[in-house]
């Protein structure tokens, strides 16, 4: 009862229906089995396209990352002020990861406690892809500055606001902002 359905069109149901999974779940909870039932497709296929569970648990991060990365690049386009634009794509962060199932039990652990390293200890590719979307933002508008040294300082503040979140989403952005500033004028 498979479904006919192109080779791409194939791994995204896969990342769909592993998302939806593993934001109940978590990564212990996931069988392969299920995803490739929710998908339409064999679990053979799954094997297939991803190797094994944790690399379809992978390029499920992957592909949530790019996702997240693509709008916060938009944002940061679409204000000439950069730091009204990193407003923008910060705003846009919370507020997705607020609606997203999956990010929201990676960062409670409600749910899926197993999750929360492919955040933290695991998390280095979400790090290093975000802090190269900001720098080359801040490059634009600083060059010559640690902009570098800034954009993964920025980064890894907003993604402890998004793992601990210690008051209302202004103050947070607020507090990833000002330390940008002060960090690129030192």
């Amino acid at each position: 009862m498979c479904k006919a359905v192109h080779v791409s069109d194939i791994t995204e149901l896969c990342i769909e229906a592993a998302a939806d999974l593993l934001a109940v779940r978590g990564f212990h909870g996931l069988r392969m089995i299920e995803v490739a039932s929710r998908a339409g497709v064999s679990r053979q296929t799954v094997y297939n396209e991803f190797g094994n569970k944790e690399g379809l648990v992978q390029a499920v991060a992957a592909h949530r990352t790019e996702e997240y990365l693509a709008g916060i690049a938009q944002r940061l386009r679409q204000d000439p002020d950069p730091w009204q634009a990193m407003r923008l794509a910060f705003r846009f962060t919370f507020e997705q990861t607020e609606k997203d199932r999956l990010a929201s039990a990676m960062l409670t652990g409600q749910d899926a406690e197993d999750l929360l390293p492919f955040l933290t200890i695991r998390g280095h590719p979400v790090l290093f892809h975000a802090t190269e979307v900001v720098e080359r933002h801040l490059s634009e508008h600083f060059p010559g500055k640690r902009v570098r040294f800034t954009a993964e300082t920025t980064v890894r503040l907003a993604l402890s606001h998004l793992l601990m979140p210690s008051g209302d989403l202004d103050d947070a952005m607020d507090a990833v902002i000002t330390v940008a500033r002060v960090t690129l004028e030192a």
